[in-house]
């Protein structure tokens, strides 16, 4: 009986192949047959990539194996450099200064008056107290007629007894006043003026009659009103008719 032997076979050990590793070795081979080395200058004209590499007949063997192709870098930096020659040209000096105006600025002290306190005198309040005097207001019978004009510029007169002057009046003060404005004399006496002129009925009185009750007379305003100097406190004013039985004496 013959036995043969037959030994197996085993492939020598390697490492394994993937598709990367297939990449890898084609991307050596190539690098192996280029064999230069390239360097890229940038200037401010342009951009200059000058090829270095291995001897001339290497490179003649290199581009046998299939070289990369000539570049042409005037074609491909002409728009940079037309950009580069039309562009503004900005200098500035190595040393620069700059100032600038500073405002004068001037401080004041404000001036604060001293308050002044008002001295109130006899004239100042007369003038006040005829201008505050709304509620005496002047009858139409005033115009045109002599007395009564005379007798309306001192509304608001205060009343002082005894008085005689523009500084203050009583009742027959003020009436002997305005009367003598117009050369006309009269007693400084309320009860003397029942013999002084002529006595009317109410009825046909006139403006500036003479109005007359016991202790105090009037100038007739017409209509139901006078103006008279009434009382301590009060000021010549026009005002209604309130004596009951009032009498009428008419001068000249």
């Amino acid at each position: 009986m013959t036995v043969s032997t037959i030994r197996a076979r085993h492939r020598a050990a390697r490492r394994p192949s993937t598709p990367l590793t297939e990449i890898a070795n084609a991307a050596s081979e190539q690098m192996g047959t280029v064999g230069r080395r390239t360097a890229v200058v940038a200037a401010a004209s342009g951009l200059a990539v000058t090829m270095l590499g291995a001897p001339a007949s290497a490179a003649n063997q290199g581009e046998a194996a299939g070289s990369l192709p000539a570049v042409d870098t005037t074609s491909l930096t002409a728009s940079a450099r037309a950009v580069l020659e039309t562009a503004p040209v900005v200098t500035a000096p190595a040393e620069v200064s700059w100032s600038f105006d500073t405002p004068t600025v001037t401080a004041v002290k404000p001036v604060v008056k001293a308050a002044t306190t008002r001295t109130t005198t006899t004239a100042a309040s007369r003038s006040e107290t005829r201008t505050a005097v709304a509620n005496s207001p002047i009858p139409q019978s005033v115009a045109g007629n002599a007395v009564l004009e005379i007798a309306a510029r001192y509304v608001g007169t205060p009343y002082v007894s005894g008085g005689t002057t523009p500084d203050g009046f009583d009742c027959s003060g003020f009436v002997s006043y305005v009367y003598g404005q117009l050369g006309i004399s009269l007693p400084h006496s309320s009860s003397a003026y029942l013999s002084v002129g002529t006595i009317v009925s109410a009825a046909d009185a006139l403006p500036g009659d003479i109005i007359w009750s016991p202790g105090h007379v009037a100038i007739y305003a017409g209509g139901n009103q006078q103006i008279d100097a009434p009382r301590p406190g009060k000021t010549v004013q026009f005002r209604a008719i309130w004596q009951s039985s009032p009498v009428f004496i008419r001068i000249g």
